[in-house]
């Protein structure tokens, strides 16, 4: 029976790969809904991520970065500085602002970094300067080729106008960008003087960040602090509820298209081998055998349905990030994982009905013209 199984399935090599590219192209759509969902989260966090400091300190009552404001008197530099086990402080500025370039506004994460310093600046430039001066801006690349904007071109930040000293890459996403221009130059133009966002510390060797943070909240009041982990594991769940519910209505559409597909497919196969099932029944095959074999037919269209699925996605990733680069798409082992189960599930649901079908023909009708 394991031989017949899969004879019949290989017997006919171009209705096999039709059926596995249609249901392919089903799994493909959940595969990157879920990647674009993944890559997008990720360059919410990327700023936290790149950074790399091992403690963020903010205002008392913030937890996170993403869609909220932190402000700290700027005399709490030295005073977390002056915390034991501390190695460096760098303070930064930060809005969640919209930004004007080439005629159109752009969501963006405006970072205001000490001149000179560029620790909290751009981890991957594409040309000009890495660190901004005063009056410029260092926007991404995307936005800037998007914008038909160059070096020594002007955008509008806050009310401000800034010259582009630098194109930077891996800093734009469809949620938001992030745009780098000094320190002073953003407390002037917000007005918020004398203040900080946020504080990013190193730890001294040897020194454990979980534990600095806790001596920091101790000794220097109105702060919270946090460690890169939990700082970014904060923002990042944030992110995922914010679009927790289009990646579940795109999956569950993409997953009902699988099942759609599957059933017809795994239906029409079966359809055509009733007679050949009938024959097989009227032999004295067993019910449960034939079950089996119909089913591990069906899981074998899900599963190579699946691969192919999976190579398709690998093979877009690149694709997307030359031809659509304002899409950031990421393919994680939780999105694989999970929608592997998904295919095997589809696989065996989609094949119970037309396996229940032929198990109650008549063994009779075999012989029937």
């Amino acid at each position: 029976m394991f031989n017949w199984t899969f004879r019949e399935l290989f017997s006919s090599p171009q209705q096999l790969l039709a059926s596995v590219a249609a249901v392919a192209s089903a799994f493909a759509l959940v595969l990157f809904f879920e990647g674009v969902f993944a890559g997008e989260s990720e360059k919410i966090v990327a700023l936290i991520d790149k950074t790399d400091a091992d403690v963020w300190v903010m205002q008392e009552g913030v937890g996170n970065m993403h869609m909220t404001t932190s402000f700290l008197a700027d005399w709490k530099i030295d005073a977390v500085a002056g915390v034991e086990g501390v190695k460096k402080v760098t303070p930064i500025l930060y809005l969640n602002s919209v930004f004007e370039a080439g005629g159109r506004n752009w969501f963006s994460f405006v970072v205001g970094m000490e001149a000179g310093d560029p620790r909290a600046g751009p981890w991957e430039m594409a040309r000009g300067a890495r660190a901004p001066g005063p009056g410029e801006a260092i926007i991404p690349e995307v936005i800037a080729d998007s914008a038909g904007l160059g070096i020594g071109d002007k955008v509008r930040i806050a009310g401000e106008d800034f010259t582009i000293a630098g194109l930077s890459r891996d800093t734009f996403s469809m949620a938001n960008s992030i745009t780098f221009v000094t320190l002073d130059d953003l407390a002037e133009t917000i007005s918020t003087v004398g203040t900080v966002s946020y504080l990013l510390v190193d730890a001294e060797p040897g020194v454990n960040p979980a534990e600095l943070a806790e001596r920091i909240k101790a000794e220097v009041e109105k702060v919270n602090a946090l460690t890169r982990e939990e700082f970014s594991a904060r923002d990042y769940s944030i992110a995922v509820q914010m679009g927790l519910d289009i990646v579940w209505i795109m999956t569950l559409i993409g997953g009902a298209l699988a099942v759609l597909l599957t059933g017809f497919i795994v239906h029409s196969h079966v359809s055509e081998r009733e007679r050949e099932l009938a024959v097989m029944k009227a032999l004295g095959v067993r019910d449960r055998s034939i079950y089996a074999a119909l089913l591990l037919q069906a899981l074998a269209i899900g599963l190579l349905a699946y691969a192919l699925a999976v190579a398709l996605i690998y093979l877009a990733v690149p694709l997307v990030g030359v031809l659509s680069p304002k899409i950031s798409l990421g393919v994680t082992t939780a999105a694989l994982i999970r929608s592997g189960s998904t295919a095997v599930v589809v696989s065996l649901i989609a094949a119970i009905i037309p396996v229940r079908r032929v198990l109650s023909v008549d063994p009779v009708s075999a012989f029937q013209q």
